[in-house]
């Protein structure tokens, strides 16, 4: 019995964020490496994290202006922000929710406060710049929120698009009026990914394909999906993504999207896909990869296998600026048509991609309902698949960034069924 099936999945935790890295700069805090098992499994693998700068100080106050030129030219004064990965891409700060309201309220001039329970302002004066407007517990937030936004002039408020209920409707009834949804200022400003950003997403992936290369050469007949798994996050964590979290599958399993079980043994000639990724300085990776352990797929599996690449490959290379992200899944929807595997959603059940950043899954999609154009700097999962219920699913994912004249892929694109490269 190997390694892996004595161990079962290895648990992975929540990855850290920025670090501060320019000369002279404060340092945003970090969540340490996750630790490496004791018996090193993949002594080849070395910590690779700090080949990428984390994002800086100095680049959170870009994002916010970045944001707060797009409040003004959108006619908004002022954008409320609980604790999300939008408060984290703005001023590098990690808050958990409650029932309390902690809150980082952008104005259009490009400055920021903070709302905050009284007792743990002091802790947040460790996180947080700016000033921070503290609120005792019989006050509530919304009052002291409406005062200082009156006190400023900002009478147009918006939030961001993950805030709660009671934190809207205690606003809206603090200053006597509607709020507008900001998910278009969200989206505008954090789906452009500048180059230092794709720079992260782009080790992220490279690393994660690594550690899938890595992890398949290890796979042996009898191994369950979850111990291919624990294989592929060991291999993740050595080289140096937190964060990191996986989805193998074996056969007929593999014909569910998003997995059925992962407690099917492998065998020679078995259909493997594996679905993976983490976490490097804050930026996400997404790859999946789907393989036949052992000799040559059968014709069936060839089949499919070169269907879902094609419809990969027609997909990117119609990715332009300008091009509507509902036409990119159509082109892929129709590739698999040509190739015989039914029209619409008949075995490619999903959509063709979804945004990625800071967050796995985020704005824009790649959908058949998504009007918008597609823009510079926009990331994306290219990941077509065929399910075949009872026989098995594959499903091919790379990163994909629009740039100037098309798109750039990050990492390497999969070779075929027999080889992760």
């Amino acid at each position: 019995m190997s390694q892996w099936t004595r161990r079962g999945v290895i648990g992975a935790t929540a990855g850290g964020l920025l670090a501060a890295c320019g000369p002279g700069e404060n340092p945003v805090p970090t969540t340490p490496p996750e630790p490496v098992e004791a018996d090193d499994p993949f002594p080849e693998l070395v910590d690779q994290s700090g080949s990428v700068s984390p994002i800086t100080l100095s680049e959170l106050g870009d994002h916010r202006r970045r944001m707060a030129a797009l409040l003004k030219a959108a006619d908004i004064d002022a954008l409320v922000i609980e604790p999300s990965k939008t408060m984290t891409w703005l001023s590098g700060v990690r808050w958990g929710r409650s029932e309390r309201l902690f809150a980082l309220v952008l104005l259009a001039d490009g400055k920021h406060f903070w709302m905050c329970p009284a007792f743990e302002a002091e802790k947040a004066k460790r996180k947080a710049t700016g000033r921070i407007l503290a609120w005792d517990e019989h006050e509530y937030a919304f009052e002291p929120l409406a005062a200082a936004l009156r006190e400023r002039g900002a009478e147009r408020i918006a939030v961001e698009p993950t805030i709660r209920y009671f934190a809207v409707a205690g606003l809206e009834a603090a200053i006597g009026r509607r709020v507008l949804n900001g998910n278009d200022i969200v989206l505008d400003a954090r789906g452009h990914k500048d180059l230092h950003e794709q720079k992260l997403m782009r080790r992220a992936c490279e690393l994660t394909q690594d550690a899938l290369e890595a992890a398949s050469k290890r796979v042996e007949v009898g191994m369950t999906g979850a111990d291919i798994g624990a294989m592929v996050s060991a291999a993740q964590r050595k080289l140096g993504l937190t964060g990191v979290w996986q989805l193998s599958l074996i056969g007929p399993d593999a014909a569910f999207p998003h997995g059925a079980d992962q407690s099917r043994p492998v065998a020679k000639g078995d259909v493997i896909l594996v679905d993976t990724g983490g976490d490097l300085h804050g930026y996400q990776s997404d790859i999946t990869r789907t393989w036949v352990l052992g000799g040559e797929p059968t014709a069936e599996v060839s089949k499919v296998w070169t269907a879902v690449r094609d419809a990969q490959k027609h997909a990117f290379d119609a990715m332009k600026p300008g091009v509507r992200a509902g036409d990119i899944d159509r082109i892929a929807r129709e590739s698999i048509e040509k190739s015989g595997f039914g029209s619409g959603y008949a075995n490619f059940t999903h959509r063709l991609g979804h945004g990625i950043g800071m967050r796995g899954h985020e704005g824009p999609y790649l959908d058949g309902g998504n009007d918008r154009p597609l823009e510079v700097g926009n990331t994306f999962s290219d990941e077509p698949g065929i399910y075949l219920y009872g026989k098995f699913g594959v499903r091919i994912e790379d990163i994909v960034v629009i740039t100037e004249d098309g798109a750039d892929h990050f990492g390497d694109w999969q070779p075929g069924p027999t080889a992760i490269r």
